[in-house]
């Protein structure tokens, strides 16, 4: 029997996410140049994350 997940395990990723996203856009509206470029890398982030995941599933065994 597993034990459970805890609470770090399973809202780690999605926090962090969450914050390189925020990051994203509050660097898309403070300027132009390096900001714009900051926003595509932190936007761009969370998308590569889901591809990642889709190319490389998760072998859950029991």
């Amino acid at each position: 029997m597993r034990q459970p997940l805890s609470a770090r395990q399973i809202w780690g990723m999605p926090v962090i996410l969450a914050l390189i996203s925020a990051v994203g856009l509050v660097s898309a509206l403070l300027g132009d140049g390096i900001w714009d470029v900051m926003s595509w890398f932190a936007l761009a982030a969370p998308t590569a994350v889901v591809l990642w995941s889709i190319a490389h599933p998760a072998s859950h065994s029991s």
